[in-house]
């Protein structure tokens, strides 16, 4: 039954080392998944241009750019969609990384085929799930382990620097957050450059935004409105 169900899934698998690519591919079009194949970076960032895939399961250690590079790709542009590491590299500082742009999972090689069909199998259920629960709401929705907003049910074409900045607003809408506040928020520590790149991240989210639900408060920054943004769903 799990494999009429994986028909749906598209899936885009990025792994340089022949053998390995064969036997896990082999083992994903077994469990019903429909596999995309590439073995360099710069080609998968093409098929994630041209495609839509629900999952994609990333070597790090490629030709062209790395995997965390398509990583990074996926979360700014396609966010719906789920994220597996499957690389030969277990440090820590490799593995922070990941997870700091938002990996799903992170996967030591050698791996049992059985154990990442399993592993594909639960962050693909809990995604589905996330999804449906978002699209079955009104006004704006959040699905957070996929990065994704919604508005009555209709994905946001946010970056992922646009939805952090939403999601923080939204979460907090009793607070005012000055521009370093919300730096902070977005990047941590790791941004070094003018602190008005939180105008421009506003003013985009404005224009994507189907409701006016971010005021600016002056001399100090900005807040969600949530009585604006309730007037005009209701309106």
């Amino acid at each position: 039954m799990q494999n009429q169900q994986n028909k749906q899934y598209q899936v885009l698998f990025l792994e340089d080392e022949p053998t390995i690519r064969e036997v896990l591919k082999e083992y994903m079009l077994m469990s019903q998944y429909q596999v995309t194949e590439t073995d360099n970076g710069d080609k998968a960032i093409a098929l994630l241009d041209q495609s839509d895939f629900d999952i994609a399961v990333l070597d790090i250690m490629v030709p062209g750019v790395s995997g965390l590079e398509v990583l990074s790709h996926i979360k700014n542009q396609y966010p719906q969609t789920a994220t597996i590491m499957l690389t030969a590299l277990e440090d820590e500082k490799t593995q922070v990384d990941a997870f700091n742009r938002y990996a799903d999972d992170y996967v030591i090689k050698p791996v049992s085929p059985i154990i990442l069909l399993k592993r594909m199998e639960t962050i693909l259920r809990r995604t589905k799930q996330n999804l449906i629960n978002s699209k079955t709401s009104s006004g704006l929705t959040f699905e957070e382990e996929a990065y994704c907003a919604y508005y009555n049910g209709k994905l946001l074409p946010l970056t992922l620097s646009e939805y952090l900045l939403l999601l923080t607003l939204y979460k907090e809408s009793n607070r005012v957050f000055n521009r370093e506040q919300l730096i902070l928020k977005i990047y941590n520590e790791d941004y070094i450059g003018n602190d008005r790149i939180i105008d421009a991240h506003i003013k985009n989210l404005r224009k994507k935004l189907p409701v006016s639900c971010i005021k600016t408060i002056i001399g100090i920054g900005y807040q969600f409105d949530k009585e604006g943004a309730a007037r005009e769903t209701h309106s």
